[in-house]
């Protein structure tokens, strides 16, 4: 980077003059004899120039005017022109160029020596800001090519992975041609686990970024005094609610999704949705509901079950265009069915009185992907969660269907005892507590989620130290204790609930919570009950309550 000015004054002295006005200021200078001169040394690099109006008498300007308009984008050399109050038509022209080419300085002779220097100290500045202009558009640049080397590279790979996948299904269509049912079947159950685990990675990856969208959103809404600002902020807020549910969906067709499973008592779940579902289905279809007199209690997430009652219910709603029934159903049956292993099972029917699946498509609906919708419709990702959440939950879902009749999925869970939920005095103790400031441990190798969850909890009183891996957050909790932890479950090397079976090693009383969008919840349960479970993405107002009903019973 040259910080060095050329100083071009073929009269007398002034030369000199300049160039010692100029290095007193320690800016260093180099002289010029004549226009040609100047132009050589341009090439070189410097940060401007400090020209007198008469440097361009009888020179050809036509060099300088190359030169100028060769200039790269990020490139506006600074000239500094000290001009008499009447100059020759030569001087005048030279002016004229850099006016209309040039980014110039014009002062008038004669001229106090500050002035000059101070000039001189605005245009090298100007010059260093364009060389750094320059050094960030190259970093750009190189950052542009490493992304298009990196998509070429990712196109390349899903290019192949394509054609894997085409290649495995032909040979599973050649399979199903030649085998029994019974083996077909077993094959198709093999290749959505297979698909299953490619969506759930993709879903493990999108739920972090919606992480810190959600909480970056929630920060700027704290922060912001501008109405308009916050309205525009809380509808991206609802655009990210769109993606945890579609991320919800992937990670549950998947089987990886982070449930939170506890006894349910079905009927009670399915009338209490009554009102919600008849508004999804519209009036041209008419909801009937059919619960079994006793209790079905099965144990399952209730939200997650919610959420596919609702998707079936479109569905049927979308079966029917001219009207027809819903009916949704409980019931209880004994025995070994469908090769599960429970001996008892609660069985949820959604009925309609749809146009029906035709037969060749009927073993194809739990497909992720597969819809009989028109393009941009739906994802086809709706039956597939039903299936993922089913098979995650212990039971399975199933379908029948006759063209013109009809379509009714089930969903089979195994059933339990019942359960009766005391009061929530965590609840109400937590809300009588009043805020203190806790030192809390984030572990999270997520460089951005790490950030976000830290800047949330700092700005919220909290003092916060974050560590990148469950070794390096134990090693910082022996030398300093939290007074509550934050650990993330999917980590290179130790995962989360390795590190919460450490930490309970260690600190058995210790508040913990799990920070997670993608977790082996039975291997979770093992370390820590489901109440200390955050699922992602969740907001600013979600982890401070967390935090502050963990540590409701620290003194």
């Amino acid at each position: 980077m040259n910080k060095r000015m050329l100083v071009l004054a073929p009269r007398g002295r002034d030369a000199a003059v300049i160039s010692k006005v100029l290095n007193a200021r320690q800016i260093d200078t180099a002289e010029c004899a004549d226009a040609r001169q100047l132009v050589a040394l341009l090439d070189k690099g410097v940060a401007g120039a400090v020209l007198t109006d008469d440097s361009f008498a009888g020179d050809d300007l036509e060099p300088l005017k190359q030169w100028l308009e060769a200039q790269p984008a990020w490139s506006d050399l600074p000239f500094i022109v000290l001009t008499a109050r009447r100059a020759d038509p030569a001087a005048e022209s030279a002016v004229d160029l850099l006016h209309t080419l040039g980014n110039f300085i014009l002062l008038e002779r004669p001229v106090h020596a500050d002035t000059l220097a101070r000039a001189a100290a605005s245009a090298l500045r100007a010059r260093l800001r364009q060389y750094e202009t320059r050094q960030t558009l190259e970093q750009l640049t190189d950052a542009r090519a490493k992304v298009q080397s990196l998509n070429e590279e990712l196109e390349g790979r899903i290019a192949a992975r394509t054609e894997a996948l085409a290649a495995a299904n032909d040979r599973l269509m050649l399979e199903i041609s030649e085998r029994e049912r019974a083996q077909a079947n077993l094959v198709h159950v093999q290749k959505l686990e297979a698909v299953g685990r490619l969506t759930g990675g993709i879903a493990h990856d999108f739920n972090n970024l919606l992480q810190v969208v959600n909480m970056s959103i929630d920060l700027l809404i704290r922060r912001a005094g501008d109405p308009k600002l916050v309205e525009l902020a809380t509808k991206a807020k609802t655009a990210v609610g769109r993606g945890r549910k579609l991320t919800a969906q992937l990670l549950s067709f998947a089987r990886t999704q982070s449930l939170l499973p506890s006894p349910t008592e079905l009927n009670g779940l399915i009338t209490g949705m009554q009102e919600l579902i008849a508004i999804s289905i519209g009036s041209l279809v008419t909801l009937e509901i059919h619960v079994r007199s006793e209790p079905a209690w099965a144990t399952l997430d209730a939200a997650q079950l919610e959420m596919a009652l609702l998707n079936l219910a479109v569905n049927a709603k979308d079966a029917m265009p001219g009207g027809g029934v819903l009916t949704i159903a409980t019931r209880c049956v004994e025995g070994v069915h469908h090769g599960l292993s429970s001996s008892r099972h609660v069985v949820v029917s959604v009925a309609d009185t749809g146009t029906g699946i035709p037969e060749p498509l009927v073993a194809k609906v739990f497909e992720p992907f597969f819809t009989t919708k028109p393009v941009g419709s739906g994802t086809g990702l709706g039956l597939s969660q039903v299936y993922g959440f089913a098979s995650q939950s212990g039971g399975l879902a199933r379908v029948e269907s006759k063209a013109g009749i009809g379509t009714t999925v089930e969903l089979w869970f195994p059933a339990t005892a019942g359960s009766h939920d005391p009061v929530g005095t965590d609840t109400v103790a937590s809300q009588a507590a009043l805020f203190r400031a806790r030192q809390v441990l984030v572990i999270e190798d997520d460089p951005d989620v790490r950030r976000i969850i830290v800047e949330s909890l700092t700005q919220s009183g909290h003092m916060v130290r974050s560590a990148t891996s469950g070794a390096d957050g134990l090693d910082q909790m022996s030398r300093q204790p939290p007074d509550v932890l934050v650990v993330d479950y999917a980590m290179p090397g130790m995962n989360g609930a390795q590190v919460i079976a450490q930490v309970r090693a260690r600190y058995a009383s210790m508040p913990i919570l799990l920070a997670t969008g993608y977790a082996d919840m039975a291997e979770v349960a093992r370390v820590l009950p489901s109440t200390s479970v955050l699922l992602k993405p969740f907001d600013i107002a979600a982890l401070l309550k967390a935090v502050d009903d963990a540590c409701a019973t620290i003194v």
